[in-house]
């Protein structure tokens, strides 16, 4: 299905952001797949883009792209300096602190990050968080990262006792029947609410936001 122009959140000569639906695919992984990701037909109105962040398929929110093979190489030859990150979800259990920090390493998806410090196949992962509304049994966070490794936010919170509510993977599999028996939904909410990163060519801060969700400000009225 073609990605309608209303979901386009940002576009200039060096980067095109859109904002992803739950239940898409980024890219083509391993495995058959039933759909076509987005790359592939965004690449029909604007050929040459390369993703620059990736979301998993349950995960909505704003992909940044790389308009040219020069901006995604000069990505990551600052190794993302200056992005940052912001996401909101709703995890299982009450978080009663405010605020908080999980600074916890995380397995590597490649070799290490050159970290002395970590373990072989480790890589330093932050993930930083507030607590913007607390329900029974649940709790609505915004979360900010700085790295984005291999699904960090689920892991993390999966770490500290609070896993993503519906969350198949890393999740409580018994509070999840009851959650979804409660609400009657069947998918996790993680959406990736803002990114702010230095523009490649100017060097000036840009910040690109992706509205929530229909669904996920439904899960929080019936919560």
């Amino acid at each position: 299905m073609p990605i309608s122009r209303d979901r386009v959140l940002h576009c200039d000569d060096a980067i095109l952001a859109v904002n992803k639906l739950a239940g898409e695919l980024v890219v083509k992984g391993a495995g058959n797949v039933q759909r076509l990701p987005m790359l592939d037909f965004l690449k029909k109105e604007y050929p040459g883009i390369h993703p620059l962040n990736r979301l998993d398929f349950e995960t909505s929110g704003v992909v940044v792209f790389a308009r040219n093979k020069t901006v995604l190489a000069c990505a990551i030859k600052s190794k993302f300096s200056g992005w940052k990150k912001v996401y909101r979800t709703i995890v299982a259990g009450r978080i009663e602190d405010n605020h908080g920090e999980i600074n916890m390493p995380l397995p590597a998806r490649a070799k290490g990050d050159g970290n002395p410090s970590l373990r072989s196949g480790q890589v330093y992962a932050l993930t930083r968080f507030a607590v913007l509304a607390r329900f029974e049994g649940s709790t609505y966070v915004e979360v900010e990262i700085e790295t984005g490794r291999h699904h960090q936010i689920r892991r993390h919170f999966q770490m500290i006792h609070h896993p993503l509510v519906l969350d198949a993977l890393y999740g409580d599999e018994k509070f999840n029947r009851k959650f979804s028996k409660y609400t009657g939904y069947r998918r996790f909410f993680l959406h990736a609410l803002r990114v702010s990163l230095p523009h490649p060519i100017t060097g000036k801060e840009i910040t690109i936001e992706a509205e929530m969700p229909k669904v996920f400000e439904e899960a929080l009225k019936k919560l």
